[in-house]
């Protein structure tokens, strides 16, 4: 067997056309695209690995992949990336492709991933495809009180999408908060692992509590019933974003 190397690519995409990133049957995947750009572009089979799964339609500022290849000393350089660039789609971009130990993985090795979910407070043809337009005021304060409980529990099954494959819906979230950012009401979260929709399920929570549609006793009590059936509706996809991945 020829001998490898391994390489980090860190990534951009925009989510909107993809059935998010994980290669599945009878849907196009970033992933998908990602292998096929790259086995073209390098003359070699390749299958990459992400750090984890996005759902249909979430974008990622930030994403990492790693891939293998019999190809020892590629020259990793802006010519590199810039060619590599040009064989990808306008809505998938490669920042930085560098060589790691071959035993370093993007998925197992992360330690904290965050994702920032993004309400825009008034009508825009600029900012409303990347986020969600909500009509009306929101009670931040509220929404920040319900942020803060989050760090309290570790199991978020009323906030997993029902019928996966994951073993334990646990979580450790050490950081919620929301913040007005220009137009933007921005939700930032940081935790190690999450469940397939909990972003959007928790948001969807959130924005009812902000429309005092749901106590804070009520949210709380959603997280302790560890039902999905509980939960309130989920945001819509396009204003979810993944923003950051530690190792």
């Amino acid at each position: 067997m020829a001998k490898t190397q391994r390489y980090f690519l860190e990534i951009s995409f925009n989510g909107k056309n993809y059935h998010g990133w994980q290669i599945q049957p009878n849907a196009v995947t970033v992933q998908e695209v990602m292998d096929k750009t790259l086995s073209t572009f390098l003359k070699e089979e390749i299958i990459t690995v992400g750090a984890g799964r996005t759902d249909t339609g979430v974008h990622a500022e930030y994403f990492v992949v790693h891939f293998d290849s019999v190809k020892l000393n590629l020259h990793l350089n802006k010519d590199l990336l810039f060619s590599l660039n040009q064989f990808l789609p306008h809505d998938i971009a490669v920042k930085q492709i560098k060589q790691v130990e071959n035993d370093i993985h993007a998925r197992f090795n992360a330690k904290w991933r965050t994702y920032q979910y993004r309400i825009s407070m008034n009508k825009s043809p600029f900012i409303n495809e990347l986020s969600h337009f909500h009509y009306g005021m929101l009670n931040i304060e509220k929404m920040n009180e319900a942020a803060q409980l989050l760090k309290k529990y570790k199991d978020f099954t009323s906030f997993s999408k029902i019928h996966t494959d994951v073993k334990t819906h646990i979580c450790d979230i050490k950081f919620a908060i929301w913040e007005i950012n220009d137009e933007l009401l921005v939700f930032t979260i940081i935790s190690d692992r999450f469940l397939r929709n909990m972003v959007r399920a928790i948001v969807g929570s959130m924005i009812d509590i902000g429309r005092d549609k749901l106590s804070i006793a009520e949210f709380e009590e959603i997280i302790k019933a560890k039902d999905r059936s509980k939960a309130n509706f989920s945001a819509p996809a396009k204003g979810l974003f993944l923003t950051n991945i530690e190792y």
